[in-house]
């Protein structure tokens, strides 16, 4: 038996990756986008029932509710390529329990299952660190699964590292444990 023909990323150079800020039009795919990052990336760390369980509709509605009520410390960014939106990603105040520190979080970064690989999430990455700097940010911060080796690896190579901390997590029961990553921030306006 042949492996299957698997359909080969598009030339860069033909489908660029454009960054803009999110809008409330864009939330539904957003929670497509979401949805299917967390069945793709976290399949083996999370159980499969949690995992098939998600709902693109039940995460639109919560994002709705986000996206209204966010304001403007909190940055959603959505990357399209092809004229599609294919990433979404979202930073802002560092959170240390309920207190905001000066520094940034990188809250959620997702690239579509179909997108890997092809710069969105380089792209997504990028902007959220220019714009954290831009805004005087002297850090930014993010959690990621413990066993996420994939993820780990995207941001040891964007110039993150794991900070030694680390968070219990666990869904439906099984123990999924996360590790903080942080990278100093390029000096914006008033620092450096």
């Amino acid at each position: 038996m042949s492996e299957p023909m698997r359909t080969p990323a598009p030339d860069a150079a033909l489908f660029p990756v454009a960054v803009r800020d999110m809008g409330a039009g864009d939330i539904d795919r957003v929670s497509e986008i979401r949805v299917r990052g967390w069945q793709s990336a976290y399949r083996g760390l999370l159980p499969d029932s949690h995992l098939d369980g998600l709902s693109v509709t039940e995460d639109a509605g919560q994002r709705r509710a986000l996206f209204a009520r966010s304001g403007p410390a909190v940055v959603n960014l959505v990357a399209e390529q092809g004229g599609a939106v294919v990433g979404w990603a979202a930073h802002g105040p560092c959170r240390d329990g309920e207190v905001r520190t000066a520094d940034a979080e990188l809250y959620a970064i997702y690239v579509h299952p179909e997108h890997l690989g092809r710069g969105v999430g380089r792209a997504l990455l990028q902007e959220s660190v220019r714009r954290a700097g831009a805004l005087g940010h002297p850090r930014m911060y993010l959690w990621v699964l413990k066993g996420n080796v994939a993820a780990r690896r995207f941001y040891e190579r964007a110039g993150f590292g794991a900070d030694g901390a680390e968070e219990a997590f666990e869904v439906d029961g099984v123990a999924a444990p996360e590790v903080r990553y942080r990278a100093d921030l390029p000096a914006g306006p008033g620092r450096g």
